[in-house]
């Protein structure tokens, strides 16, 4: 979506900013692609159904807007999350590709999109490099909080359980506000960014992504502990996510993000603990002094700048593909799990092994029947479906009831010790109940896509299952699908009877 990150000189000021064009220094051996401010992302920008603007929710002196996602029947008391994009993005654009929606449908919390425009940076990039609009009470990281401040009071927000993510610039803004408002957020997540007040110009922006410096841990907590209020006790949890062949922000920040908020919990940087998960991750874990993870480094091998998303209907995959949205492994959900915010605990699991032999006994139109290998040591069994606790047991069998026709689910099992500690979770199985119902679905092709009926390839869009062509990525052409299974659409422009 365009270079995210700020303008290089030559440059003008605007309302005593400083903007302008935006170039990526990249060379072709390194798989560059040159951009300017005059070009655009291939995927189009269209309203992402769901998402509300709201105005009026302060002095707003950053000159943002905000934009919301909040899940039918949200009660009082849920999560909010905050999600900042990258340059020459928008707030439906990230709300689109992210898969933040579908954790907020599935975990039930709210979400708050902010968007920048050209009007404040070239290339839409928040400004993280500016003092004036990075510094707690100035300018975007105001308006920030002043977005956070109106969601709580519309929405009822759980003040304890606020988080803020972002990719790329947007990330670079996240991290500097988990800095300067350690009161306000809870945990963040940091993508394919820098660590926090790493530059205050512009040219110092460019050091920090191409080649950060090599500071000790202790200066750079200190930017951290600068920037925060002066009677600071507690920080938020951060996670960190990098590419190991990203070009635009050298993996070198990771390193140094780690560094950074390992030195602000008063812990050491080397892990806790690390796990191969999907995509070609490498998880790293920091532990606290109560054993619970602060600081979570997420390494993805041979992924480039960008977001990591996972498209599919798993319960552990997410988003769609596009430019700066990378199909490797579906960031939002760890993060989400890492906060908490899929109901457990986001912190380090209990002794006790996986469970084994986790098999489906049978189905029916609406319940599972599910089985498992008994664990020594286990008091009891928590059952979780797509990531979302659904019940216990005392035995080695559960039936889940009160499911959707023809629907596909992904269960996992923990053993739970006599003090209430959750072990490891069991390898996944998916279980699809019976009596599935075709449905008909005729939209543009951009729409399916952003809908998880089709999938996009080449700027080309291709039926999700069967893999039929629909021509061009865009939103005007438009076709029938046919959903005939679940995750499965096949082309019925000639008609669709269901």
């Amino acid at each position: 979506m365009g270079q995210p990150y700020p303008p290089h000189p030559p440059f003008r000021p605007v309302r005593g900013r400083v903007f302008g064009g935006i170039r990526r220094w990249l060379t072709a051996a390194a798989g560059a692609l040159a951009l300017t401010g005059s070009l655009v992302a291939v995927s189009p920008q269209a309203t992402a159904a769901g998402l509300t603007q709201v105005t009026g929710f302060g002095s707003n002196p950053g000159n943002l807007s905000m934009h919301t996602y909040v899940p039918d029947g949200l009660g009082t008391g849920a999560p909010l999350v905050v999600a900042l994009h990258g340059c020459t993005q928008s707030a439906s654009d990230y709300y689109a590709h992210s898969g933040w929606p579908k954790f907020a449908d599935a975990y039930r919390f709210a979400l708050v999109f902010p968007q920048t425009t050209s009007a404040n940076n070239a290339n839409s990039c928040f400004n993280w490099f500016d003092p004036g609009d990075s510094t707690r009470g100035q300018g975007e990281a105001l308006s920030i909080r002043q977005m956070v401040d109106t969601a709580v009071a519309r929405y009822g927000s759980d003040t304890r359980r606020v988080y803020i993510t972002g990719l790329s610039a947007g990330a670079g803004m996240t991290a500097n506000m988990l800095a300067a408002y350690p009161d306000v957020f809870a945990g963040g997540s940091i993508d394919s960014g820098l660590p926090a007040y790493c530059a205050t110009s512009v040219s110092a922006a460019y050091t920090c992504m191409y080649s950060p410096p090599n500071r000790t841990p202790a200066q750079w907590g200190d930017l951290v502990r600068s920037a925060a209020p002066a009677d600071t006790t507690s920080w938020p949890r951060v996670a960190i996510w990098q590419g190991t062949s990203d070009t635009t922000v050298a993996p070198a920040n990771a390193t140094e993000l780690r560094d950074q908020w390992t030195n602000v919990w008063g812990i050491g940087q080397t892990s806790s603990r690390t796990e191969s998960l999907s995509g070609g991750t490498t998880l790293s874990q920091y532990d606290d002094a109560s054993g619970r993870p602060a600081v979570s480094v997420y390494s993805i091998s041979g992924m480039a700048h960008g977001l990591a998303v996972d498209p599919g209907s798993g319960p552990d995959q997410c988003g769609t593909t596009g430019t700066y949205y990378l199909d490797t492994v579906c960031s939002s959900y760890h993060t989400a799990r890492f906060w908490g915010l899929d109901g457990g605990s986001g912190q380090n699991p209990g002794t006790l092994p996986a469970p084994t032999g986790l098999t489906v006994g049978g189905t029916t139109d609406s319940t599972v029947s599910l089985s498992w290998n008994p664990v020594d040591g286990a008091s009891s069994y928590t059952v979780y479906r797509g990531g979302t606790k659904v019940g216990t047991a005392t035995s080695t069998a559960y039936t889940d009831t009160g499911l959707a026709t023809g629907t596909a689910y992904a269960y996992t099992v923990s053993a739970v010790d006599a003090a209430g500690a959750v072990g490891t979770p069991s390898s996944s199985v998916t279980a699809t109940t019976t009596g599935y119902t075709p449905t008909c679905h005729t939209a543009d092709n951009y729409q399916h896509t952003t809908a998880g009926r089709a999938y996009q390839s080449g700027g080309y869009t291709y039926a999700t299952g069967s893999g039929q062509a629909m021509g061009l990525y865009n939103t005007f052409t438009t076709h029938t699908l046919k959903q005939t299974a679940p995750g499965y659409y096949v082309l019925a422009d000639s008609g669709c009877p269901v």
